[in-house]
């Protein structure tokens, strides 16, 4: 792999929830030194390492940095933790899994239950709401550990099987390893570039509109991952078919969200064909991104996306192939590098 794994495996096993990113947050600060002319945090948390260029002309590159988690609503009589979402969870994926229960204090490792077959009723279903957490501790004891408002996250380690990597949190940890890794590659740029690491997009797309107010951009290019139903399940419908793993870099024309600008994302398809850099086009049904969160805030502007392809979505095994990692660094480094503020992107 032709990039910084170790850097990816701290960055997707560190736990950082909606609106509780801290964690996260200090890492992409840490990596930002040396690299970004200035870095500030806002009142959202919202990070921004700024990269000053000779233009009057400015590129916003975003990329969020909460992931799918929970928080603590309530603690049983009987010591056992219930929940609310913070982001979309499948409850299927959710049953016998480890999680990590971040209290005041301390991380305490837990358990979601699972009922046995043994006992389990016929056609019996199984919501979020019926999720309950067990810390394998007495019940006076969970009382005095854990609070109502206390953080939860998935507990995975990040692996490479084959030509992917797979983990929790990729959604989106993988692209802001990208943004950072493009971030490190940028020397000189024509234009001054804001490297964006955003929260709360996992609520709605909360971190990238009050950044589209502040920084005022001329441009801005979102990251995100998106589906890749290459798989059995699904990969013989297809009308349900976005993106395949190892076929490149995707170059998002939409999402539910947002129709990115045609003429960003020819240009972008323009670079990945001089450069030789391994590309395919996004069209995802369903699901926002940052991306729209810039289109229509403070004024219209221009926008375009990359997307790092990525099986099983918001699950604790999210896969990533490696070359479409590469790529998608190589094609925003290229972006940027030839971004001068002369290209024309109104319609």
């Amino acid at each position: 792999m032709n990039f910084d794994f170790e850097l990816l495996r701290e960055l997707t096993e560190t736990s950082g929830v909606p609106g509780y990113e801290d964690r996260i947050r200090d890492l992409v600060r840490r990596e930002f030194e040396g690299v970004a002319d200035s870095v500030r945090t806002d009142a959202m948390g919202n990070v921004v390492g700024t990269v000053e260029g000779d233009a009057d002309y400015s590129v916003v590159v975003a990329a969020h940095m909460d992931e799918i988690g929970f928080m603590v609503k309530h603690v049983t009589e009987d010591g056992f933790l219930r929940i609310d979402t913070l982001g979309g969870w499948d409850p299927d994926v959710l049953r016998a899994q480890r999680v990590t229960v971040h209290a005041e204090d301390e991380d305490l490792t837990g358990v979601i239950g699972s009922v046995p077959t043994h006992v389990k009723g016929d056609g019996e279903e199984f919501s979020v709401e019926d999720v309950t957490i067990d810390l394998g501790l007495p019940a006076k004891e969970v009382e005095e550990r854990v609070s109502v408002g206390d953080l939860v996250s998935m507990e995975q380690t990040t692996e490479r099987i084959g030509d992917n990597v797979t983990g929790k949190a990729l959604d989106d940890r993988v692209c802001l390893f990208a943004m950072l890794e493009a971030a490190t590659r940028i020397e000189d740029p024509d234009v001054t570039i804001h490297f964006c690491a955003t929260v709360q997009e996992e609520l709605g797309v909360r971190g990238a509109p009050a950044l589209g107010v502040d920084l005022d951009p001329n441009l801005a290019v979102a990251l995100d991952v998106t589906v890749a139903n290459d798989v059995p399940a699904v990969s013989e419908d297809e009308g349900k078919y976005v993106t395949e793993l190892g076929d490149g870099a995707a170059i998002k024309l939409k999402d539910s969200s947002v129709v990115t600008t045609p003429k960003v994302h020819r240009r972008m398809r323009s670079v990945a064909e001089d450069r030789g850099i391994d590309h395919q086009l996004e069209v995802l049904p369903s699901g926002a991104t940052d991306t729209s969160g810039f289109q229509n805030t403070h004024g219209a502007k221009p926008v375009g996306a990359i997307s790092v392809p990525t099986r099983y979505l918001h699950t604790v095994t999210e896969s990533v192939h490696h070359a479409d990692v590469e790529a998608t660094i190589d094609l925003l480094t290229a972006f940027l590098d030839t971004e001068t503020g002369d290209h024309d992107y109104s319609l």
